[in-house]
């Protein structure tokens, strides 16, 4: 597996469908290309700023996410998801982050307009020691929150720090730094996790298929995430 391209046969089978997909009025569909998310300093277009618990509410006390000089951070106070109006289904997604010293962040996966997205659809967690000290490898940095941890801890707490997602179909691929961390067919997961209530959210075979991509701000002490060159390839 080429360190410089972790996820090779996602991505050389992604392009081979695009290149040979027809379209309904007869011809070839172009070969997907990324795309970046933040291309434009500023509050970013076609994002909302949601609750961290729950997207279909906004988020306490207005909080602005910004991008400058390239870097998307969020907003005081702490709390809250940055949503994409747009749903993905199949998709490559690629970005660099950092956190402070008492970050939390996440990555939603596929997530409802509503609900928490860790539990409703998926969340790619960015969280270390720091941050909380008693946290299970489930609750790391490379883990599926609460639902899968991953092979192995490769996150650098001080430094930047990038991952590559695919997902395609019931397939998903994540790299941290250059390793391949997960490798899933969510259909093979079967295990209820717990939310932060008690109660049991439904198994990874059961969420979303298609649905939103985001980012949460959930740090504390005036911590924040910071993600720069974010980029996306929309498979479907």
């Amino acid at each position: 597996m080429s360190r410089s391209s972790p996820l090779p046969l996602v991505r050389a089978g992604a392009a081979l469908l695009a290149t040979l997909a027809v379209a309904g009025c007869g011809g070839v569909k172009p070969v997907p290309e990324f795309q970046p998310l933040f291309p434009m300093d500023g509050p970013p277009a076609g994002w909302m700023v949601r609750a961290w618990d729950d997207v279909s509410k906004p988020a306490e006390g207005n909080p602005q996410w910004r991008v400058e000089k390239g870097i998307l951070t969020g907003g005081e106070p702490r709390g809250s998801w940055l949503l994409s109006e747009r749903q993905y289904g199949d998709f490559i997604l690629e970005f660099e982050f950092k956190l402070g010293e008492r970050g939390n962040s996440g990555l939603a996966l596929r997530a409802p307009p509503r609900g928490d997205p860790a539990f409703e659809g998926m969340e790619l967690q960015m969280a270390d020691l720091r941050y909380n000290p008693d946290a299970k490898p489930d609750e790391l940095t490379g883990s599926l929150y609460r639902a899968v941890a991953p092979r192995k801890q490769v996150y650098r707490p001080t430094e930047w720090n990038k991952y590559e997602v695919a997902c395609v179909g019931s397939e998903l691929k994540v790299a941290l730094n250059g390793e391949l961390i997960l490798d899933l067919d969510l259909r093979e997961q079967t295990t209820r996790p717990k939310r932060h209530d008690g109660t049991e959210a439904p198994p990874l075979k059961d969420r979303p298929r298609r649905g939103h991509i985001g980012f949460q701000e959930l740090s504390r002490d005036g911590s924040h995430v910071q993600i720069r060159n974010a980029r996306i390839k929309v498979l479907d």
